[in-house]
């Protein structure tokens, strides 16, 4: 039996995402691609941000969580939303995880929500250990070929390029921030903060 064309476009697509993201799993941080139009600007501690007349909307993300529940990061609109792509077999990630959580619990009284891009792990059992070794209670879409962290991010934004990167979206559901590095707490709140106190 042969692959007609759009099995075969799939296929090709998810291997292409799986092969991005093992060339750039697990880096220390990175250079924002695209070229001289991309309207954002990168700080000497490698965090990008996009002015707020520049930001664009992810596509859609959404799809199961580890626990099995569905999820739209739409449904987050009027919320500041920071999106982590994480696996549990990378070494920064774990570094980062603590802090994260930390962020995640103080802020959401002030309107922002942590959600988690889980991939490259082959079992939802890995990723739930994970999260139970390090306290983590907000959710994580399971993305194990990474095709929401490819397909998210319209071309020429800022996406999610790297195992850990981080994006944050402002209340109107738009690409404001992004870090391709495990990030401590303050660089969390750098990245946070001015989105927090934007009207």
């Amino acid at each position: 039996m042969s692959l007609s064309r759009a099995p075969r476009a799939a296929l090709t697509t998810a291997l292409f995402a799986a092969g991005a993201l093992t060339l750039s799993a697990c880096t220390d941080g990175g250079v924002s691609g695209g070229g001289s139009n991309t309207n954002f600007v990168t700080d000497s501690g490698g965090i990008s941000t996009v002015a707020k007349a520049d930001r664009k909307a992810t596509n859609k993300i959404a799809g199961e969580t580890l626990e099995g529940k569905p999820l739209d990061v739409a449904d987050y609109k009027g919320k500041v939303v920071v999106l982590n792509a994480w696996g549990s077999w990378c070494a920064p990630c774990r570094a980062e995880a603590p802090h994260l959580v930390k962020v995640a619990k103080d802020l959401k009284p002030k309107g922002v929500e942590f959600i988690g891009l889980n991939t490259r792990d082959d079992s939802k059992g890995l990723a739930i250990a994970f999260e139970k070794d390090y306290g983590i209670e907000f959710p994580s879409l399971y993305d194990p070929k990474g095709e929401l962290i490819v397909e998210g991010f319209p071309k020429g934004t800022l996406s999610l390029q790297a195992i850990p990167s981080t994006v944050v979206l402002d209340r109107d559901g738009k690409i404001a921030a992004r870090a391709l590095m495990a990030l401590n707490e303050k660089q969390l709140r750098k990245m946070i903060d001015p989105l927090i106190a934007e009207k």
